[in-house]
């Protein structure tokens, strides 16, 4: 079971706890291996956690949250670190050049924003999340050709 909540806005879920497991303030997520270590502010816990059904996140199947820029930081691991892009080449996707584990991106959507791998929090089970809704990111609006556009 989780400790969600909807604080104020009742369509923004707030995940303070996973199975009995608190979201800690400062959670550091790492990837399967270790090599990649990453330290996160989570001062609300793990807000608004979603799927994506675009063509790279239906593959990678991952509950992702976001944080801003600066709620963010690698503390081991950077070299090891390999950039993915596609299409517009906007977001920047980031996993582990030894194991592979997707950790996290800089959002297209959002990009004063960082998408995170919720799969990648220490001691946090993601599939005791309840009801993670699926955003519509094969519909992106940047993907959208503007009225009028040549």
């Amino acid at each position: 079971m989780s400790g969600a909540c909807r604080d104020g806005d009742p369509s923004t879920m707030r995940v303070h706890s996973v199975g009995g497991v608190p979201v800690q303030p400062r959670h550091r997520l790492s990837c399967h291996c270790g090599s990649v270590v990453i330290e996160l502010d989570l001062p609300d816990g793990i807000v608004e956690p979603r799927r994506c059904d675009c063509s790279i996140c239906r593959r990678k199947g991952a509950i992702v949250a976001s944080v801003p820029l600066a709620g963010l930081r690698v503390v081991q691991g950077a070299v090891h670190l390999r950039l993915y892009q596609f299409n517009t080449r906007v977001a920047e996707h980031y996993f582990c050049g030894v194991c592979g584990i997707y950790t996290h991106h800089k959002r297209r959507s959002s990009p004063d924003q960082y998408g995170y791998n919720v799969g990648c929090l220490e001691g946090i089970d993601p599939f005791l999340i309840p009801d993670v809704p699926v955003h519509d990111g094969v519909h992106h609006p940047a993907d959208r050709e503007t009225p009028g556009a040549v």
